[in-house]
This record gives C-alpha cells, sequence and structure tokens, in this order.
C-alpha cells in the first residue's frame, strides 16, 4: 500500500542529501571578516512523548557548510548558553548524511555545541548577519526570549541580515523594527506550515502554531505547494526557509544579501 508520509520524507530526504552535495560557492573577496551568529536551541522535552528534541542537525550543518565555504565565519550560541541537545530524530537513516554524521564524531564539533555562548553576552555589533535553526525545541524557548529579540531587532536596524529556517523561524515572531513595529509585518515570510506540523505527527505536542502566529504578526506567509520540500524567499534583509530541506538554500540566500551589502 502507498504511504504519503513515507514518500514525503523520502522526498525531503534525497533533498537534504542533494544539498548537502552542492559545490561550495566562491568566496567574496570582501568577506573574510564578516561573521555570523548562529543560534540553537537548549530545550529538549516535548509535554507527552517520550523521544526528545532539540537542534535538527543538518538545519545546522547544511547552513554553516554552505556560508564557511563562501568565507563566513560562524559563531554558535544559545538562549541560555551551554549545551545544546540534538532532536532524536533528526539523526534518523531519513535525514541524516555522511557530513553530519563525520561532524558527529569530531571532538571539535562536539565542544562548540557542548560551549555555547549565551544570547545575553553577545554583541550585535560583531556580526552581519544571525541564523536562527530549528528543530521542535525552540518552539518552547526562542520566541518570547528577551535577549534574542534584542539581537535580531539590534542586528538588523545595523543594517544586518536576518534569517532562520523552519521552527527557527519563530524567532521573528516577536522582535521589532525602528518603528516599534514587528519586523515581519509585511513581510513574505515562510516557516514551518501547519499541513507539515499535521504530518509530522506533533500536531499535539507544539504550544503554537508557527503558520499561524506569523499571519497574526501580519506576514505575508508564503509556502511550497509540496510539504516538506525546499522552499526559502528573500524579502530585503530577511531571510527565511520552510523546512529541515531549505537550510541549504536559506544560506545560498542570506550569502548573496551580505554580498549585495558589500
Amino acid at each position: 500500500m502507498h504511504n504519503p508520509l513515507k514518500s514525503l520524507a523520502l522526498a525531503a530526504t534525497l533533498t537534504i542529501t542533494a544539498c548537502a552535495s552542492v559545490t561550495p560557492l566562491a568566496t567574496h573577496p570582501d568577506t573574510e571578516d564578516r561573521t555570523i551568529l548562529v543560534v540553537m536551541t537548549n530545550h529538549s522535552e516535548y509535554p507527552t512523548r517520550d523521544d526528545s528534541t532539540g537542534l535538527w542537525l543538518t538545519e545546522l550543518t547544511h547552513f554553516t557548510d554552505t556560508v564557511e565555504a563562501a568565507g563566513f565565519r560562524t559563531e554558535f550560541v544559545s538562549p541560555k548558553g551551554g549545551s545544546v541537545p540534538l532532536d532524536e530524530r533528526s539523526l534518523s537513516w531519513m535525514y541524516m548524511d555522511d557530513r553530519a554524521e563525520t561532524l558527529l564524531k569530531d571532538d571539535g564539533f562536539s565542544q562548540k555545541l557542548n560551549n555555547t555562548r549565551a544570547a545575553a553576552e553577545v554583541n550585535p555589533e560583531d556580526y552581519a548577519a544571525i541564523y536562527f535553526t530549528g528543530g521542535h525545541g525552540v518552539m518552547w524557548d526562542f520566541r518570547g526570549d528577551e535577549s534574542l529579540n534584542a539581537l535580531t531587532s539590534a542586528i538588523y536596524q545595523q543594517g544586518g541580515v536576518v534569517s532562520a529556517v523552519c521552527h527557527g523561524v519563530a524567532a521573528l515572531v516577536d522582535p521589532v523594527d525602528e518603528q516599534g513595529e514587528p519586523l515581519i509585518q509585511g513581510r513574505k515570510i515562510t516557516g514551518f506550515s501547519n499541513r507539515e506540523e499535521f504530518l509530522s505527527g506533533l500536531k499535539n505536542e507544539v504550544p503554537f502554531f508557527l503558520e499561524d502566529e506569523l499571519v497574526k504578526q501580519g506576514a505575508d506567509y508564503q509556502k511550497a505547494f509540496i510539504p516538506f520540500r525546499s522552499y526559502a524567499i528573500t524579502d530585503g534583509r530577511i531571510v527565511t526557509g520552510q523546512n529541515p530541506s531549505s537550510a541549504h538554500a536559506v544560506a545560498v540566500q542570506v550569502i548573496d544579501a551580505l554580498n549585495r551589502k558589500q
């Protein structure tokens, strides 16, 4: 019998694998001193499930591999600082690739994940862009975090690029612009859709539906016709991706946005 969920998962896997093997972009001559702040969750528990949530690993690796190949530096941060848990489901064979598996075995990479800086310790003036990773954990500790909101608004107001993927777009619900209006108001924004939340089987676990909250803040919400396929969109200096398959596409558009500023 045809199983639509397995077909969707396979499509997402093929997209992720393809993204991981893309040839690195050429280094821009003026990017050597540019740093991107990469934000990850500290939250690991669902309300009722026994498995753990946390960072969706390839949403980190596909982004950092791409921007670092283009000459940018990345620095890791989390709301509280310290250890970043990994979403159990993100480590399954359907979603992992050779690069992510290699990094998991790397002591240096593990040290970086276990020793992130706290958002309150970060000076936004040191960064050209901010990128919010996903995984369901962020639904509990990204939205409403005053330090993350302040970082996002400050980086945007100083002319930087604000970006996020999947559930990480929850970090963009509350920040404001120079006029005190929602940063995403009137902007074309994507993020994990209601349909994808239903298909993932976690609609009864999340504290809110991301798509609904983005619309409430006045965002012009956009999504791909087929769930779990790569989809990213840029509106000015805001770049968002819909789902785990979209991290590479977000990285490419962030690079383009930063290079336009050079």
